[in-house]
């Protein structure tokens, strides 16, 4: 221990003294014993313009005061990150973080990407709002363009501000079109804090005591810790026995993410969605794909989640990876279940608005000319092989999981009995953050590191990440 206190006294002197960007570019740092290597940050050709603003202190001062007291934040000495220039971002006095968070699976083509911060200015000098009564070509341009994204008939698009929103109408056509009020969402799922999404989430962490009716949580199809391993089929037989005892016999839908963010990067069970999709169909439901965080080609393998397991739903969600950080969500659904909203005016002030939906759309572009899909794939890959081979060298690590740059780690102080490590992914994640890695936790016990870097990562990005967290956990 007195080893340990010692490293993080001078790693921290050193940090302050000389920046992180220059920490982790140090060569050793002196020890009692041995010399401690730090991993290096890989090399990159941007400085940020000096900042001038609010510090740390007088912003955490003006939180406490004028903000929701139930917002919280990362570390024990928070960061105020005022510059982010790709898979990188920048504090109060310009150090240097590779970012394996992006935002909450937000920011998939890099901070302030050029050719999106291009198409934003652009058409805020020309068009700010107007709202969708007036004609803009901004909103059908991109419509079209994600519509070319889908398979079947799905190319109706509604958009939205968030994924809470986009959640929150697919329920309600799913419930308009079919007459009926059940809907079926999984154990351990995060759709969103509004009236209907929060009755759809089912984690007690993000349930307020207030009216959620209509929703029932069916066996979760967890590979990791569920009763049935990997066998998708199995679990979905709990779907049937809902309807068949907790309902009339008929639902309006079914409501799942292809990976679990919050709850952890979990990827449902092979065989899964294809089951439980032919029981809903069978029962007069619609089908709810959730691709707010798995969307945008973050899985790599695929453009959108539900397509590595084979199906198709009738109504796809979507938001954080279609703006790159824009405040932008939307709907897809097919031509016949969209009529369901002609039956009285469906309007939305914001959705839709031109600034959002030109920046969607040169997202689209800048994904398709630079192959991040392809690029998450291969890097994905390699970082999960190196993930994996640490998770050989740490007990701790309990799994790693995940597909693409949608990559889960979970923590335990107990590989059989699967204890969840919460007060040691504070630790590391603080230690990492230390030596220039930021990156998110997640999952029901809060004990899951959530890699959902930019899809710009590198594989040089990757082995600093990897060894950043092999150092930190060594320290434990």
């Amino acid at each position: 221990m007195a080893m340990q206190r010692l490293f993080l006294r001078r790693l921290s002197s050193v940090a302050r003294n000389r920046g992180l960007s220059r920490l982790a570019e140090a060569e050793t740092l002196p020890r009692e014993e041995n010399a401690v290597v730090l991993p290096k940050i890989p090399p990159f050709d941007y400085s940020p313009p000096p900042y001038t603003g609010p510090r740390t202190a007088e912003i955490l001062r003006k939180r406490s005061e004028f903000l929701s007291p139930s917002l919280f934040y990362f570390y024990k000495k928070p960061l105020n990150i005022v510059d982010g220039k790709m898979q990188y971002l920048f504090d109060e006095d310009g150090h240097r973080y590779l970012d394996a968070f992006g935002g909450i699976a937000t920011v998939c083509c890099g901070h302030c990407h050029p050719e999106v911060i291009e198409a934003i200015i652009n058409q805020t000098k020309r068009l700010q709002h107007s709202t969708v009564v007036y004609l803009n070509h901004a909103i059908a341009d991109f419509a079209e363009e994600l519509a070319s994204k889908f398979p079947g008939d799905l190319k109706v698009v509604f958009f939205t501000n968030s994924g809470t929103e986009a959640n929150e109408l697919a329920l309600m056509i799913a419930r308009l079109y079919t007459s009926c009020h059940d809907i079926i969402s999984l154990r351990n799922a995060y759709h969103g804090n509004a009236a209907g999404t929060m009755g759809a989430t089912a984690q007690c962490n993000w349930k307020f005591n207030v009216i959620q009716s209509g929703v029932h949580h069916a066996l979760n199809p967890d590979q990791y810790r569920g009763v049935f391993g990997s066998d998708g089929e199995k679990y979905a037989k709990d779907v049937q026995e809902i309807i068949e005892y907790g309902t009339s016999g008929q639902v309006a839908g079914f409501i799942s993410e292809a990976i679990q963010g919050v709850g952890g990067i979990l990827e449902l069970a092979p065989g899964y969605l294809p089951a439980v999709y032919k029981i809903i169909k069978k029962a007069g439901g619609l089908c709810i794909a959730d691709e707010v965080q798995s969307g945008f080609a973050r899985t790599g393998s695929h453009f959108w989640g539900f397509e590595a397991h084979g199906v198709v739903p009738d109504i796809v969600t979507m938001a954080k990876g279609i703006g790159n950080g824009i405040p932008i969500g939307a709907v897809v659904t097919t031509p016949e279940i969209a009529q369901v909203l002609t039956r009285r005016s469906y309007f939305n002030t914001f959705g839709g608005n031109p600034v959002c939906t030109a920046g969607g759309h040169a997202v689209l572009k800048v994904l398709e000319k630079e192959k991040l899909q392809e690029n998450a794939h291969v890097v994905g890959s390699y970082l999960k092989d190196r993930l994996k081979a640490v998770q050989e060298k740490h007990e701790i690590i309990g799994d790693v999981r995940g597909r693409g740059l949608m990559l889960g780690v979970e923590l335990v102080t107990d590989r059989q009995q699967k204890t969840p490590a919460k007060a040691e992914i504070l630790h590391v994640m603080n230690l990492m953050k230390d030596m220039g890695v930021l990156v998110g936790k997640g999952g029901f016990y809060g004990n899951v590191f959530r890699i959902t870097p930019p899809l710009c990562f590198t594989k040089e990005d990757s082995d600093f990440f990897v060894d950043v967290m092999d150092t930190a956990l060594s320290k434990l």
